[in-house]
């Protein structure tokens, strides 16, 4: 299909349209600390919170999620429509989008993008084992035909990690050498461990309305944004407060008194955050024996780790559930083994299991401090239990790596935001590293994702919990609230998990 190339002066012209209130806000450089360096700017074929928040400015998806955490449409022109059975899921886009490189996006390039997706991402892979065909119905309309009726498939369409961004089919290849999106800021340069300087696109098509969560109108008010890696927590925090930062990502809670009544920055607490967790190593050493993996789990006190992490007890909450209280998905089934701090207990399992007393290795990075303080703290019930722990704390963007060498490690230590289909949980899929592989998870998350009426997903999802406690593949630490640090000049920002600064401006 031959490309038409469009001026993005015309795609852009309602640019000009701006009203005064528009254009007294609109211009500025935001410089947002975040928690290291990345090792890929492609969201496809890496996960991690870091990747999606950055990466989201310039790609996007299909869909996303409004304020209320349902799907909302994005690049598509609404949601699917849905068989009745099911397994066809027929998407319009929307027309007049236009990429960085000034070339039209159709279902040619989404269709080019979703089989990537297929092939390369975590999540991707997840769809790819239950799809029948893709194809572009015409220019401005997709469908995917499954093979079995898959719940979760606009959540994960929607999702910026291991995300399913549209790329022009052109530039489409098994690595990308070039990072071109439809987003409403593009790459300008990028010096790797001093920033990532986006700038507005003059060329981008917001969707009409308000802003609503993710979705909704994306308005660009500023100039450029610039990530810049900063992996020391503390020196976030002292740049924040110079007013070096207009946005400093994950700081230590202890900080928050230092903040507040700052001139140049407050506080800026996310309540719900999310949840840290233990993931073991499924696939190779020690952590393969379910009896050690139980062992660790006996051992473990996720109050004092808590405690040790976030500090003041406003900032968490022991709770072994996996969804806090107020989600659909919420259930205690299963969850007796949570937060035992018992070492005889764990000193018998892990005896039982054959422990040998080599250490358990603990992969961990003092970017994100919590994550630290909480393997220190577990380290010392683990020895309690006499199992001996070897700690490997390194930069976030070396834990990436080495995680996914199964040889390097025997637990790392990572966290997400409470998420909203269940099926995105990062340790779900075996293909995630842990590697759980288990015949009973399998069935239970077929079933899961098979399962149209919510209400039976529910009870599926109770089953899962129950299982993810009884095999013991990876233990979560409690729930969490997020500290972060502003400018008082940037007004516009919505607090989220994964930050983002459309629609955010300077003021005065």
């Amino acid at each position: 299909m031959l490309r038409k190339l469009i001026i993005a002066g015309l795609a852009g012209a309602s640019m000009l349209a701006t009203t005064q209130a528009f254009a007294q806000e609109r211009g500025g450089v935001v410089n947002v600390a975040t928690i290291g360096e990345l090792t890929t700017l492609d969201p496809m074929t890496a996960t991690g919170d870091l990747l999606g928040m950055v990466t989201q400015h310039f790609f996007e998806t299909l869909y996303t999620f409004d304020k209320n955490w349902n799907v909302a449409p994005l690049l598509a022109e609404g949601l699917p429509e849905v068989s009745a059975d099911g397994k066809v899921h027929t998407i319009k886009l929307r027309q007049g989008i236009v990429f960085h490189d000034g070339t039209a996006m159709t279902s040619e390039d989404v269709v080019a993008s979703l089989k990537r997706w297929l092939e390369v991402a975590s999540r991707g892979k997840l769809v790819a084992a239950n799809l029948d065909k893709l194809e572009a119905v015409d220019d401005y309309t997709v469908r995917i035909t499954l093979k079995q009726p898959f719940a979760p498939l606009t959540a994960l369409l929607a999702f910026n990690n291991s995300a399913a961004v549209v790329l022009p089919s052109e530039k489409i290849g098994e690595t990308l050498s070039e990072y071109v999106g439809t987003g409403p800021y593009m790459i300008k340069e990028r010096k790797p461990d001093q920033y990532l300087q986006l700038v507005r696109f003059d060329g981008y098509k917001s969707r009409e309305g308000e802003p609503d969560g993710f979705g909704g109108a994306r308005k660009q008010y500023l100039d450029e944004i610039r990530f810049v890696p900063v992996p020391d927590a503390n020196t976030r925090v002292e740049g924040a407060i110079a007013g070096q930062y207009d946005y400093a990502d994950l700081l230590p809670v202890e900080a928050f008194d230092r903040l507040n009544g700052q001139a140049k920055t407050e506080p800026l607490v996310l309540k719900s955050f999310g949840w840290p967790m233990f993931i073991m190593n499924n696939k190779e050493g020690m952590m393969t024996k379910p009896g050690l993996r139980k062992a660790v789990q006996a051992a473990l006190n996720s109050e004092d780790m808590l405690a040790a992490a976030f500090g003041k007890p406003d900032f968490f909450a022991v709770d072994g559930a996996l969804y806090p209280e107020g989600y659909q998905w919420r259930s205690d089934a299963g969850i007796e083994p949570y937060n035992q701090g018992n070492p005889d207990k764990a000193k018998e399992l892990a005896a039982e299991a054959g422990y040998d007393g080599k250490p358990i290795r603990i992969l961990t990075s003092r970017q994100y401090e919590f994550h630290y303080k909480m393997a220190q703290v577990a380290a010392e019930y683990l020895k309690a239990a006499g199992l001996a722990v070897q700690l490997d704390v390194v930069d976030w963007a070396t834990l990436v790596q080495r995680r996914a060498e199964p040889a390097l490690w025997d637990i790392f230590i990572t966290h997400s935001p409470f998420l909203p289909d269940p099926a995105l949980i990062a340790p779900l899929p075996s293909s995630y590293p842990g590697w759980w592989a288990s015949e009973a998870k399998d069935k239970l998350v077929v079933a899961l994702n098979t399962e149209m009426d919510p209400e039976k997903r529910v009870a599926i999802w109770s089953d899962i919990q129950k299982l993810i406690y009884d095999e013991a593949p990876f233990y979560k630490v409690g729930n969490f609230n997020a500290l972060s640090a502003k400018s008082p000049k940037l007004g516009g920002f919505t607090p989220s998990a994964w930050p983002y600064f459309w629609n955010a401006y300077l003021t005065k």
